[in-house]
């Protein structure tokens, strides 16, 4: 059976925190949407899970380990468990993520 995430209907944002949205919560694989104001950051952080930064719209500066991408939509960014990890909505420009994140075997 298919379920269609329509990204168009989750997309909101709130001038003092991240709008975060989870779109599907299995076992196997997580999916949320952030969205960020200008300026706006999710600090790095760590997690025993597999993960892919999908960029859907926007414009960000993303840690992965020591590396910092700039990245725009339609970019995706793969990080291996237990990186810091994190991104950050560039200044005049608002940031909508994707995360998918799958268990590690």
């Amino acid at each position: 059976m298919a379920e269609v995430l329509d990204l168009k209907k989750v997309i909101k944002f709130y001038p003092d925190k991240i709008s975060r949205e989870m779109l599907s919560d299995k076992p196997e694989m997580r999916v949320a949407l952030m969205c960020l104001e200008a300026g706006q950051e999710l600090k790095p952080h760590t997690a025993p899970l597999r993960l892919m930064m999908y960029c859907v719209e926007g414009r960000g500066v993303f840690t992965v380990g020591d590396e910092e991408i700039e990245a725009d939509g339609k970019t995706a960014i793969l990080c291996d468990p237990m990186v810091p990890h994190g991104f950050k909505a560039s200044l005049g420009e608002r940031l909508v993520v994707m995360a998918v994140v799958t268990p590690v075997d």
